[in-house]
């Protein structure tokens, strides 16, 4: 193990991270009631020029006025190339501070975004009294971002979560996509040309790279690492091959931009019972290896490292974390 240690974050769920437009009061209304671990308010791409003021007013009183109970609420600002981000900022914490636990930047391209939001975050926090450290989320949907995304990671001890958007990457990139979030027929390989003459045709997953990429930007630094939305809602076959991916590369949750989402991403992203089952047997083995002060830790014969300790904490952890939230 290197001599450097992954920092620590604060511990939230974040299986579903539901997107609900600033400029939808109806939709704002409704956010309390969702089973969503993390609900996001977006001020940025859902909400016209002209509507960015009154959903800026619109999200602080819901913030002010709703019981959102056990959820986790972020609010996504509008890009530091804009002239909305700093009040955005401003007006939300002076005036819901206590009630924000995290900012969602947009198309962060540089550790200087997240020093930018940093500052201005810890100047209000301080001048307002507010005592709870408002945690920072990093959308990562620019190549810029993906070519800094280590640094950004590691640029301050708000950050907690990284988010990949597809839609704005693959628009900064000039990749042909034909759905947000989803395959295209085109990014496929051949197979040689069999006995009987044919080939058949495998589609790849022209997000892998992206992904993976964030997965251990991410971990290295001991965020979350979030994958992003899947467009078509009525499509849940499609959804769940695109959430199964993310989460097999280590994703721990997905973005989501439609209740009927919800469900899937809370059940799919929570530990099964056969990962819980494995996790505690790794736990007794270590607990019984100190007990009798064994230098070395084995399960089934096999040697169990610190980095499968590790895991099978997060996973109990995880585990009780979401069995409180859904049975509350």
């Amino acid at each position: 193990m290197s001599f450097t240690s992954t920092p620590s974050r604060i511990s939230r769920l974040n299986r579903s991270t539901l997107a609900v437009p600033g400029s939808k009061p109806r939709f704002i209304e409704k956010a309390p009631t969702s089973t969503a671990d993390v609900i996001f308010f977006d001020l940025e791409d859902s909400v016209p020029p002209d509507q960015k003021e009154q959903a800026r007013k619109d999200v602080i009183a819901a913030l002010n006025d709703l019981d959102f109970g056990d959820k986790s609420i972020s609010v996504r600002i509008n890009g530091l190339d804009t002239h909305y981000m700093y009040r955005d900022v401003v007006d939300l914490v002076e005036q819901a501070g206590h009630k924000l636990d995290l900012i969602l930047i947009p198309k962060v391209g540089t550790a200087a975004d997240i020093y930018a939001v940093d500052m201005l975050l810890t100047q209000i926090e301080k001048a307002k009294g507010i005592r709870k450290s408002i945690g920072i989320e990093m959308l990562i949907e620019t190549p810029l971002g993906i070519q800094n995304i280590y640094e950004i990671a590691g640029a301050s001890p708000r950050n907690e979560s990284m988010l990949f958007g597809s839609a704005d990457y693959a628009a900064s990139t000039c990749a042909q996509i034909t759905l947000i979030g989803g395959p295209n027929p085109d990014y496929h390989i051949l197979t040689n040309e069999s006995e009987a003459g044919g080939r058949e045709a495998h589609w790849g997953d022209m997000w892998h790279f992206t992904t993976a990429t964030l997965v251990a930007a991410a971990r290295a630094n001991g965020l979350r690492p979030i994958d992003g939305p899947f467009a078509d809602i009525k499509d849940p076959d499609g959804w769940m091959a695109s959430a199964k991916r993310a989460k097999v590369l280590g994703c721990e949750g997905k973005m989501v931009i439609h209740p009927s989402q919800v469900e899937m991403a809370n059940e799919l992203f929570k530990p099964s019972e056969a990962e819980i089952k494995h996790a505690e047997r790794i736990l007794e083995a270590m607990a019984i290896a100190e007990k009798d002060g064994a230098g070395a830790v084995t399960l089934d014969g096999k040697m169990i490292d610190i980095a499968s300790i590790r895991q099978a904490e997060t996973t109990v952890k995880k585990a009780e974390q979401a069995a409180a939230k859904d049975q509350s």
